[in-house]
């Protein structure tokens, strides 16, 4: 009798300890986006130009997919990263320069009409679950400070991937500093 307690409390103990699959914590509350259908385009359309940035763009709505995509792309890649200290979440003052140059961008003509995904990053220390939690700990900052400075909430979602999106993967402090940061993801 001993013996199969003793054999189903192991088995019991291997089937909740099991392996279980990465993914990444959603904040699902404001994922509340409206599609608005582009409007046809025009041979003369195609000729639309514009500099990225704060600077006007034109409609991204009048351009054809593939250039549409690609000013996207451009406005996305001028967006600064934001950088935490270890175990932090809180805004560091030299790193509020860039949440205001991306607030800027955000708020600009160009990206007006742009879904807004605030990703949450985290180095290699602390547990999965923690990590997670802690990297939608500081997209959730990220997004508070933005909206202050005129970005629309329901244009905004957040994701963690803790620590599962290294942009470094040695292992030093500098390594780990990179790591430790919040970018942003623009969506037509």
């Amino acid at each position: 009798m001993k013996k199969s307690f003793i054999l189903a409390a192991v088995a019991a103990a291997l089937l909740m300890s099991g392996c279980s699959q990465k993914k990444p914590e959603v904040d699902m509350t404001k994922q509340e986006t409206t599609e608005k259908p582009a409007p046809a385009v025009t041979e003369a359309d195609t000729g639309v130009s514009g500099v990225v940035g704060t600077e006007e763009v034109g409609e991204l709505t009048t351009l054809p997919e593939d250039a549409r995509l690609a000013k996207i792309k451009e406005l996305e890649a001028s967006t600064k990263k934001i950088y935490f200290d270890f175990d932090k979440y809180n805004i560091r003052p030299d790193q509020e320069a860039n949440v205001d140059e991306d607030a800027q961008i955000f708020t600009s003509d160009a990206a007006k009409d742009l879904t807004i995904k605030i990703e949450g990053n985290c180095d290699e220390w602390g547990t999965d679950e923690y990590n997670y939690a802690l990297g939608l700990k500081r997209a959730k900052t990220v997004r508070d400070a933005l909206a202050l400075k005129g970005v629309d909430e329901n244009r905004m979602v957040m994701v963690s991937y803790g620590e599962s999106n290294p942009v470094c993967t040695e292992h030093t402090k500098e390594c780990w500093a990179k790591n430790r940061r919040v970018e942003f993801e623009l969506l037509p």
